[in-house]
């Protein structure tokens, strides 16, 4: 076998690991993905029943509602195309409120809610902790 067969079938063997490799990590990503959906992608859409999946959008001011156990909570997650209502049983995070965003992750329900197995609350840019908040930008240097 000349030089150039030899490289060339090592070349071959070379990209035949890297496709298969390929293929089981995508095999492996298979079974852990959780697609993201807002309320506006499903409505009037055939729901992804039994799958793991995130909802992500914003808690509809006023829809809080908080059970008597305390730690059943529903509310309702709107992009402004559509809603969604998610029940919820845990402990919520600090930052989650009306008004803010939030990701749901759970399962879609037949009847078109949600059950959120976890929450996870968005802040904005200028979030900051409540140890930090006024002690950046301080100078001492500088008087008035």
């Amino acid at each position: 076998m000349k030089a150039k067969h030899q490289r060339l079938t090592l070349a071959l063997l070379a990209v035949a690991a890297i496709v298969g490799a390929a293929l089981l990590a995508l095999s492996a990503l298979k079974d852990q993905a959780a697609f993201f959906y807002a309320p506006g992608d499903v409505a009037g859409k055939p729901l992804p029943l039994g799958k793991a999946v995130r909802l992500g959008g914003m808690v509809q001011t006023g829809s809080v509602v908080r059970a008597r156990d305390g730690v059943s909570i529903g509310f309702r997650v709107t992009d402004g195309k559509a809603v969604v209502p998610v029940r919820f049983r845990g402990v919520t995070p600090d930052l989650f409120r009306e008004g803010s965003g939030v990701v749901a992750e759970g399962q879609f329900q037949p009847d078109g809610s949600f059950t959120a197995d976890n929450l996870l609350a968005k802040h904005d840019e200028r979030y900051m902790p409540p140890q930090m908040a006024g002690k950046m930008h301080k100078s001492e240097s500088l008087e008035q």
